[in-house]
């Protein structure tokens, strides 16, 4: 059979079927690669979350139309979907959920300390795709002076330095915004961080193969920026997502994972079912409250991803 996987820097993990990823990072073409590999480094500490009391002025409801609700054994992950960030990707994830294709869709690669891998709803173990088609990478995007863009400190990436922090709950890197009487330029260049809790699509060593599966990081890994389209983070059951039990269908057959028993499209669920989960606003008062209540014995704040902006369900 034939997997996908998702490639990252420095790997010690041998290909399924092709020589190491340290031997051999360009994989064999031919081979279907969409299962993830877990990165060296994949031992971090886990994001902080925090219960945090703000006015009621100070939190959003997530549309319900962007938030993806996904039933396991364990609870309700609730994920926001970005459509302004990766339209295509959030297109074809919601016509999946509606058509029905994640329901009971087996986590068949888990990966402790790196992801939880899905969405394989034709065979269950890595080696499938919907019958849709193939969707071209969104691995950056235009931020608009519109979307508010919270940075709390700066990454060294290149030769310069760019902006880190929060786009709604989405951990991000922006330039700042550019307003040019010469140019028109009102956007600036951003791309989606790979924290715990984020989102994000996977696919073979081809850029333009991402198809229906999908992974939610159990923590960080850097190494995946830029190089796969995020296109959600979670707002609901944070907890959770390290519940999924690790193991790798393809490597164990007597393995058991656990699944996504159901998935919905918030809006498409009956009122009484569905869930109004609200985030803390990054340009709120509040939020730079909460975030001095976050900072460490040092005074200084956590990491991007080691923080996860407050959420509540009413």
């Amino acid at each position: 059979m034939i997997h996908r996987m998702i490639l990252t820097a420095g790997l010690a993990v041998a290909f399924i079927g092709t020589a190491s990823a340290a031997e051999d990072p360009q994989v064999d073409s031919r081979v279907d690669t969409r299962d993830v590999l877990a990165p060296t480094d994949a031992a971090v500490l886990p994001a902080t979350t925090t219960n945090f009391a703000a006015p009621d002025d100070a939190w959003r409801t997530v549309d319900p139309e962007n938030l993806m609700i996904i039933k396991t054994k364990y609870g309700n992950i609730g994920v926001e979907l970005y459509p302004e960030i990766a339209p295509k990707h959030v297109t074809q994830v919601k016509t999946l959920t509606r058509q029905g294709f994640y329901n009971d869709v087996p986590f068949h690669r888990v990966i402790d300390g790196f992801m939880n891998q899905t969405g394989d709803g034709s065979n269950g173990d890595g080696t499938g795709d919907s019958d849709l088609p193939n969707i071209p990478p969104e691995f950056e995007f235009k931020r608009s002076a519109d979307m508010e863009f919270h940075a709390i400190s700066k990454q060294r990436i290149g030769q310069s330095n760019i902006g880190v922090g929060f786009y709604k709950a989405l951990p991000i890197a922006s330039q700042p915004t550019v307003d040019s009487l010469f140019t028109k330029v009102d956007t600036a260049e951003a791309f989606g961080l790979h924290c715990k809790g984020v989102t994000s699509m996977a696919r073979t060593s081809e850029p333009t193969s991402a198809n229906s599966q999908f992974f939610l990081m159990r923590a960080k890994s850097m190494s995946l920026d830029k190089n796969y389209s995020i296109w959600g983070s979670t707002v609901m059951g944070y907890d959770l997502l390290e519940k999924p039990l690790v193991g790798t269908v393809s490597d164990d057959p007597d393995w058991i994972p656990d699944r996504m028993d159901e998935v919905n499209i918030a809006a498409d669920l009956p009122e009484a079912e569905r869930p109004e989960v609200q985030v803390l606003r990054t340009e709120h008062p509040a939020f730079k409250g909460w975030l001095e209540t976050q900072r460490k014995a040092n005074g200084k704040l956590p990491e991007v991803c080691d923080l996860s902006v407050p959420t509540r369900k009413l």
